[in-house]
């Protein structure tokens, strides 16, 4: 099975730590809805849509900060296998423990777990960045 999310967070962190200056990931919504949350919380500089023989993809530029990547590790959460959800009202489920970023993806669309908790939701934890 292929897990779209999974695949694009790895290439992102292989491409950073291979000190390369843009990505290609696949195309989808919630991949694309992920590349902006990550642009908004400045990991990812800018992500753009690029159409080659009517097949899409996204090109992302990484973050750098004197030419150390913004972008060090990630922890993918849920999986295929194992969902793993979070309750609005656990803030430690959906922030952490202040070490980096929690995705989470809520009914209101995917956002960062700051973000969830401000709004009341909960949602799939798809994985924490740092």
């Amino acid at each position: 099975m292929h897990h779209s999310v999974s695949d694009m967070i790895i290439r992102i962190k292989n491409a950073a730590m291979a000190r390369r200056r843009s990505v290609v990931l696949p195309y989808s919504k919630l991949c694309l809805a992920i590349a902006k949350t990550l642009v908004k919380e400045k990991y990812l500089e800018d992500v753009k849509e690029h159409s080659e023989k009517g097949k899409k993809s996204l090109v992302a530029t990484i973050a750098y900060e004197k030419r150390m990547p913004l972008f060090t590790d990630v922890i993918i959460m849920s999986k295929p296998s194992l969902r793993v959800y979070g309750r609005a009202t656990h803030k430690q489920e959906l922030q952490g423990k202040g070490l980096g970023t929690t995705v989470v993806s809520t009914s209101q669309g995917v956002m960062t777990g700051r973000d969830a908790v401000k709004k009341g939701v909960g949602g799939e934890l798809l994985f924490r960045i740092w």
